[in-house]
C-alpha cells in the first residue's frame, strides 16, 4: 500500500495500521551521518531538527533492523505501518524499513529548492497559513461540478480547510456547463444552449452548493461583517458563478440569485461568447463587453456583489474597469509575456488594468506554470512586483483545472505559504493568502 503525505490524519493512513506500507519523504537525523537504523522522515526537505515540524502528524519515525543508506536526497521507504495513540510521540512509525529505489541527491537539488526555509513549517499539515484567515478566490471544491449534474457524491471540504488554514473559498456553480465539452485539449462550447436551459441548470447548481454547505458545516458569507469573522476553525463559504449565463440576457435574475441563493461574486463570462462579452479562448464577437454586460456591473455594484473578469478578454477587462464603481476580481491566471493562441494567461497590461482598479488578480496553480510550490511561489513574486503586493491573491480553481495542480489539497496550504515567506515578510504573505480580497470583498459587498 502506499501512503502519501496528504492521507496522514486522515483515515486512510490510520486504517493502514499493521499493514505493509511503502511512503517517499525526506530523512533527518540529530547528528549529519550517512546511514542510520533510526530516524525522521518528512515530507520537504530539513537541515537540522529546528525544521522538524511541530504538528506530530507531519512526521514518520522511521525505525529499521539495520542502518540505511540516507544520502541527502528523497527515499522511499517501505515498512509496517504503526499508529500511536500517545500525545507525545509521533502519531505514526514505520518499522522493520527497507529502502527502495528513489531520487539521487543530484536529482533531489535539482527539483527543489526547498532546503533549509526560514519557516520550517513545509510539511506541516496545522492551520498556521496566514493565521488561519486565507481565502481561495476560485474553487470547485467538494466535486460541486459534478453534483450540479446530480452525479458522483461530495468530498470533504471543512476539514481540509481546517487543517491547512483557509477561512474561506469563492465556491462557484458554473453557469455553461451543460454545453461544454474538452475539445481537442480545450474546454469549448459544444453548441448553442436552448432557451432556458441555463437558467434551469443554475436552478439545480446553487441547491447543490448550498446542500454541500449544510452536509459539511460551512456558513455562507452574505456581508463583508462574515467575512471579517471567518477563519479556518470555521471555515465559511461565498457563494459565486462562473459565467452569469445563468441570466439569459434577463437582469432581474442577478437580483433574484443576490437574495435567494446568497450569491456574492460573479464572474462574467466562462467558456461561452455570452450576453455580457467576450472570452480569451474564442472569436471575440461583441468587441469586449456588451451593453447588457455593462449593466450587469453596474448592479452588481449596486447590490454588493463582486465583479470578477476572469476568461474576459483584454477589450472586456478595459471597459469593465470603465464602468465599475468598485474594485475588480480576476479571480485565476497568470502572466505571460508571450501568450500562445487562445490562452488563459494574460499579458503585463491586462494585470495593470485590474490593479489600476484597486483589485485582485488571483494566480492559479497549474503545474504546466508552476511545477511545485516554490515555482508557484515565484509567480507571485513576479505578478507583485509588476502590479504590487495588494493586487494578487490565490486562485486555486481546485477540482476545475483540465490539468494537475500544484496545490491540490487545502491541507497543502502551509507549503504555499512557507514558500511565499521566502521571498515576502508575514504582512505581505497574509495580503497574497486573503487579505488583498478581503479588502475588496468589503469594498464591493453592502
Amino acid at each position: 500500500m502506499q501512503l502519501r503525505w496528504n492521507d496522514l490524519g486522515r483515515p486512510r493512513a490510520d486504517r493502514a495500521d499493521s499493514r505493509t506500507v511503502e511512503i517517499a519523504g525526506f530523512p533527518l537525523t540529530p547528528l549529519a551521518v550517512s546511514s542510520a537504523d533510526r530516524f525522521l522522515l518528512m515530507a520537504e526537505p530539513g537541515c537540522c531538527q529546528g525544521c522538524v515540524p511541530r504538528n506530530r502528524l507531519a512526521v514518520v519515525e522511521v525505525s529499521a533492523d539495520r542502518p540505511l543508506k540516507l544520502g541527502s536526497g528523497k527515499l522511499t521507504v517501505s515498512g509496517t505501518w504503526r499508529v500511536s495513540s500517545d500525545p507525545e510521540r509521533w502519531r505514526y512509525r514505520l518499522e522493520n524499513a527497507e529502502l527502495k529505489p528513489g531520487l539521487t541527491r543530484r536529482a533531489a537539488l535539482a527539483a527543489s529548492a526547498l532546503f533549509c526555509l526560514p519557516v520550517p513549517a513545509m510539511a506541516q499539515l496545522g492551520a498556521e497559513a496566514a493565521d488561519g484567515t486565507a481565502v481561495d478566490i476560485h474553487s470547485h471544491a467538494g466535486n460541486l461540478i459534478w453534483l450540479s449534474f446530480g452525479r458522483g457524491q461530495s468530498v470533504p471540504v471543512a476539514d481540509p480547510m481546517r487543517q491547512g488554514g483557509m477561512s474561506a473559498i469563492a465556491l462557484a456553480v458554473v453557469g455553461d456547463s451543460p454545453i461544454i465539452k474538452l475539445t481537442d485539449g480545450r474546454l469549448r462550447p459544444s453548441r448553442d444552449p436552448r432557451p432556458g436551459e441555463l437558467y434551469a441548470f443554475s436552478q439545480r447548481s446553487f441547491p447543490a452548493l448550498h446542500a454541500l454547505t449544510r452536509e459539511q458545516g460551512l456558513p455562507i458569507v452574505r456581508t463583508a461583517a462574515d467575512l471579517r469573522a471567518a477563519r479556518s476553525s470555521r471555515p465559511s463559504v461565498i457563494v459565486a458563478a462562473e459565467g452569469a449565463d445563468f441570466l439569459e440576457g434577463q437582469i432581474e435574475r442577478l437580483d433574484e440569485a443576490y437574495q435567494y441563493w446568497a450569491l456574492r461574486h460573479l464572474q462574467l463570462t466562462h467558456y461561452r461568447p455570452n450576453e455580457l462579452g467576450d472570452i480569451q479562448t474564442e472569436p471575440s464577437v461583441h468587441g469586449g463587453l456588451t451593453s447588457f454586460g455593462a449593466d450587469v456591473i453596474r448592479r452588481c455594484n449596486q447590490l454588493g456583489i463582486v465583479v470578477d473578469v476572469a476568461h474576459g478578454t483584454y477589450e472586456l477587462v478595459k471597459k469593465a474597469a470603465s464602468i465599475s464603481t468598485k474594485p475588480l476580481i480576476l479571480s485565476h491566471t497568470s502572466l505571460t509575456e508571450r501568450p500562445l493562441a487562445w490562452t488563459r494567461r494574460i499579458l503585463p497590461d491586462h494585470a495593470r488594468a485590474i490593479a489600476a482598479t484597486g483589485g485582485v488578480i488571483g494566480l492559479w496553480p497549474v503545474t504546466a506554470y508552476f511545477p511545485n510550490v516554490m515555482a508557484f511561489a515565484e509567480g507571485f513574486a513576479k505578478t507583485a512586483e509588476l502590479v504590487g503586493v495588494d493586487h494578487v491573491g490565490l486562485g486555486t480553481d481546485q477540482l476545475g483545472l483540465v490539468g494537475a495542480s500544484a496545490l491540490p489539497s487545502y491541507a497543502d496550504l502551509p507549503q504555499l505559504a512557507a514558500a511565499l515567506r521566502t521571498k515576502f515578510n508575514d504582512a505581505e504573505t497574509a495580503k497574497l493568502l486573503g487579505g488583498n480580497y478581503r479588502r475588496v470583498f468589503e469594498a464591493s459587498v453592502a
